[in-house]
């Protein structure tokens, strides 16, 4: 009984670990909200986006309506979790940029894995730089006007209508 709970102990602790360090290579992202009309629609935002644990700051222009978000070390979010924190404060994510340290990032195929987290890289640009950063392009992280647009063009990728939500499309900026 105590070997099973020790050995219970120590793969919790492992997959804890993994699941810390799984996100590392996403160093922030920047957050475009729509609908906002004056400083309190941004403070509501900043708020729900300070609530998750795993952020660490917030960067907002209001000039543009940009939040970027910083990640305590070794954490990070879903897209799906910060957008619906913006959603929850009333507004809508216009676009999502995320900016990947693709020196730890393993692609196959056009296709890597953060945690539970499936990322699809839709162009072929090579990930050379020390920093590199993707637009999300899945529905509700695009404007309506843009995904009809994107759809179209990426209508030959089987995965990019289904709408999954642990799986993300990526273009390079």
């Amino acid at each position: 009984m105590k070997t099973f709970n020790i050995y219970t102990i120590v793969t919790s602790l492992l997959l804890l670990m993994t699941g810390l360090t799984g996100y590392s290579q996403i160093s922030k992202v920047d957050i475009i909200a729509t609908g906002l009309t004056c400083s309190m629609c941004s403070n509501a935002i900043n708020k729900q986006l300070k609530s998750l644990s795993q952020v660490s700051d917030i960067t907002t222009d209001l000039n543009t309506n940009t939040f970027t978000v910083s990640f305590n070390n070794n954490q990070m979010v879903s897209p799906k979790v910060l957008k619906d924190a913006v959603e929850k404060a009333g507004f809508f994510v216009g676009s999502m940029v995320l900016t990947l340290e693709p020196e730890n990032l393993k692609v196959d195929n056009y296709k890597a894995k953060i945690g539970d987290t499936s990322f699809v890289f839709m162009d072929e640009k090579k990930m050379n730089s020390a920093q590199v950063q993707y637009k999300v392009v899945d529905k509700g992280f695009v404007t309506q006007k843009e995904y009809k647009k994107l759809s179209k063009t990426y209508a030959k990728h089987g995965s990019y209508s289904s709408e999954n939500s642990q799986m993300y499309h990526l273009i390079a900026l």
